[in-house]
């Protein structure tokens, strides 16, 4: 295995904390050491016995690296567009209103539905493309518009194919048949969930490695949630809510009670909340973009307070964000959220691996996957002014892909 090392990095974050004057080795797809350049080892028994036996030598410039970037929610399984429905909003219009005049997430899986699966696969392989390019290796990535079992398990099935093609980022595949009551449901919410409830054992066969439910109690309720992941977790999937309800109803409690592995878009709370979510450390997942499109803020200064562990996504959708810049979701955490700049940076390293349960990334540590990204910048404040900083260099098991 090639032997690479990464030399006069001005700033490295690791994912726990910023060293400066450092160096990184990379040993095939996997970090060997990272650490100051002052001590950078002569030798690692089993690694190389001797560092001029260094196969590849990078000067960084005295520039920043960081782990690949992750992307901890998204959708990025659709096909057409919904900006009428974002000009109506954007003039005013309520949900209420959006879904009145035939819009919402009925309209993407009406279109998804009717896209072949060539045409549906090409355009989910274009839009992955452009996470890597902002320096996101890991995408937590939904199925969730087709709202049919066997449409479902197919899209499950293309994001695991497309992982494998050369330039993609690496795919956490979350199984998300309870995004909204498809037509044929229509007025039977608790019918349908027990139905998708059924899918969840194959959907783990094909592939999936979490399932998730919208918790609104206009759509789907408490009692519903726990049926589908209760669901999950008996066939070994991490589970995932969809925590958008206005009305308290013990949804985030709910989630927290049931060991569910995030709790994500934490619009509304209260202190039991907190103090439920704190207790238990379940991490919540927070998405600048669709906080602004709510008009509603998380109260993510306080979740940090009380040590929960907070991941960042962008919330890729049709109806809401089209961003897949991580860049500027960290950004927008920053001027939003009331977080540090390395509180930032950390919750779309660390923090989201954490959410996903993804042990071997998200930090630049011994045995990490030698996911990261060197950055047009040499401190880490130009994420906070940059408003979507640019990569230089992207790495994925230590082979350039950017």
């Amino acid at each position: 295995m090639a032997l690479v090392l990464l030399t006069n990095i001005g700033r490295l974050w690791t994912g726990t904390e910023m060293l400066t004057q450092a160096a990184l080795l990379i040993n095939g797809d996997r970090v060997a050491w990272a650490g100051p350049s002052a001590e950078l080892p002569h030798r690692i028994p089993g690694v190389f016995e001797d560092v001029t036996d260094i196969d590849e030598l990078v000067n960084i410039g005295g520039g920043l690296v960081t782990p690949g970037l992750i992307d901890a929610h998204c959708h990025p399984v659709y096909a057409g567009d919904r900006y009428a429905e974002v000009n109506m909003w954007a003039k005013g219009a309520s949900k209420g209103d959006i879904f009145a005049a035939g819009g919402g997430v009925s309209t993407t899986v009406t279109i998804t539905r009717g896209t072949d699966p060539w045409t549906l696969c090409n355009a989910v392989r274009e839009r992955l493309r452009h996470w890597v390019i902002t320096g996101t290796t890991t995408v937590e990535a939904k199925t969730g518009y087709h709202l049919t079992r066997d449409g479902e398990l197919a899209d499950v099935r293309l994001l695991r194919s497309l992982e494998e093609e050369p330039g993609m980022p690496r795919l956490h595949v979350t199984f998300f048949p309870a995004h909204g009551v498809p037509p044929e449901f229509f007025g039977r919410p608790r019918d349908y969930v027990a139905t998708a409830a059924s899918w969840v054992h194959d959907a783990a066969v094909v592939g999936a490695d979490g399932v998730d439910v919208y918790c609104d109690n206009q759509q789907f309720t408490t009692e519903d949630a726990r049926m589908l992941l209760s669901a999950g977790q008996s066939a070994g999937l991490r589970t995932t809510l969809h925590a958008c309800s206005r009305p308290r109803h013990g949804a985030v409690r709910m989630a927290a009670e049931l060991g569910c592995s995030s709790v994500d878009l934490l619009h509304e709370t209260d202190e039991e909340d907190i103090l439920a979510l704190a207790t238990t450390r379940t991490p919540v997942v927070a998405c600048p973009t669709t906080s602004l499109h709510e008009r509603r803020t998380p109260p993510v200064r306080t979740l940090l307070d009380h040590s929960v562990p907070v991941g960042l996504g962008t919330d890729h959708n049709p109806g809401q964000s089209g961003t897949t810049s991580m860049p500027l979701v960290i950004s927008l955490a920053v001027s939003m959220f009331a977080m540090t700049v390395q509180e930032a940076l950390g919750a779309a390293t660390s923090g989201g691996a954490r959410a996903l349960g993804l042990r071997d990334r998200g930090v630049l540590a011994p045995g990490a996957l030698a996911d990261l990204v060197q950055w047009d910048a040499d401190h880490e404040g130009a994420f906070a002014w940059s408003m979507g900083l640019n990569t230089l260099r992207v790495w994925q098991g230590g082979q350039t892909i950017h």
